[in-house]
């Protein structure tokens, strides 16, 4: 009797607590004072790596009633091979999810934890996408959540990012040398707007962006690779 009435205390305790009260421990658990560096960075980076390996794409697909996407095409889960589907409404919102949960990622974490945590938050959604753990580590290319991430972490980046997409796209009409591109330039546009940490770290998944793309390398440099617009 006597437990059951300092647990019921326990709970009115509990109710009388300012409605910010939980949101502001959190904050004050992940700011510097609260956790190491290195374990904010961690946590950020699962956060990020959970939020990254949404397969939005195979998900849509399976809703909408179409077979396995990893069965279709190059057997990737991104837009692109989506679009092979013939539903550019689901390749559409696949670009936009997939572009979302890296900004989402990472601004959350911002929000929380400014400063290096980010960093690995981005990286983390970024790998999440590329690698999923639960669809065998066999994800996308990236190009979509490597700018989501890109646009939480520096929006004038990523406004450098989409015009020379655009640019490259509009004079050689191939998406593939249009995001290598915009990928390849992204880390100088951030050395140059003072932001060195970040260009390394976009420097890291332009790397590996280009390794995902390595057939369509092969391919551009075989005069080889599909156009825009053209099947």
């Amino acid at each position: 009797m006597r437990s059951r009435n300092r647990l019921a205390a326990n709970f009115r305790r509990i109710s009388r607590l300012p409605r910010g009260h939980w949101k502001a421990r959190l904050r004050s658990l992940l700011r510097p004072n609260g956790l190491p560096d290195v374990l904010q960075s961690v946590f950020a980076f699962l956060f990020g790596y959970a939020c990254g390996a949404i397969p939005f794409g195979l998900v849509l697909t399976h809703l909408a009633g179409i077979t396995d996407l990893r069965a279709i095409g190059s057997g990737n889960i991104g837009a692109t091979n989506v679009l092979r589907t013939g539903r550019k409404d689901l390749a559409a919102l696949t670009l936009l999810l997939d572009l979302l949960k890296g900004t989402v990622a990472v601004l959350i974490v911002a929000h929380f934890a400014p400063g290096p945590p980010v960093l690995a938050a981005a990286l983390g959604a970024f790998l999440g996408h590329l690698f999923p753990a639960w669809l065998k580590f066999r994800g996308g290319k990236g190009v979509a959540t490597f700018l989501g991430c890109l646009l939480g972490v520096a929006w004038q980046a990523a406004l450098a990012f989409a015009i020379v997409w655009l640019a490259v796209a509009f004079i050689s009409r191939i998406s593939s040398a249009a995001a290598l591109a915009a990928s390849a330039l992204t880390p100088i546009v951030l050395m140059t707007i003072g932001q060195s940490g970040a260009a390394l770290m976009f420097g890291l998944m332009t790397i590996l962006l280009w390794v995902k793309h390595r057939a369509n390398i092969s391919r551009l440099a075989a005069g080889a690779e599909p156009r825009i617009g053209i099947r």
